[in-house]
């Protein structure tokens, strides 16, 4: 994983995190798919707290100079689908997620440990 590909990675996922997403995995997909290089798949609670979500990873991703070749499902907000070509993430409902697991689509590919920190609140 390059540098800035594994940092812009774990930051959408600790991004992801702080904002209370749940169940975040990232895979990479190098040489699996012709799509893309990583995959991150998170779930919100509901339909709005997806569209936070995304609005919280275009934001940080707009603040590394990053713009989305494709956003989709804003509008229902049940499954999001924001695509950076080297990183795609999928913001799902859980029963979304359930429904479709996506994980299973890249069974090959390599699970990326996140290290995800608590935000320590000062004293």
């Amino acid at each position: 994983m390059t540098e800035k590909h594994s940092s812009c990675v774990r930051e959408i996922a600790q991004t992801l995190f702080d904002k209370k997403g749940s169940n975040i995995i990232a895979i990479d997909v190098k040489g699996i798919s012709s799509i893309t290089d990583y995959v991150i798949i998170a779930d919100g609670n509901v339909d709005r707290h997806v569209v936070a979500l995304a609005k919280e990873v275009e934001d940080i991703m707009r603040d590394a100079g990053e713009k989305p070749a494709h956003v989709e499902g804003m509008q229902n907000g049940d499954w999001i689908v924001l695509d950076y070509f080297q990183v795609v993430i999928h913001l799902l409902v859980p029963e979304m997620r359930e429904k479709y697991q996506l994980e299973r689509l890249w069974p090959d590919g390599k699970v990326i440990d996140l290290s995800l920190q608590e935000k320590r609140i000062a004293e």
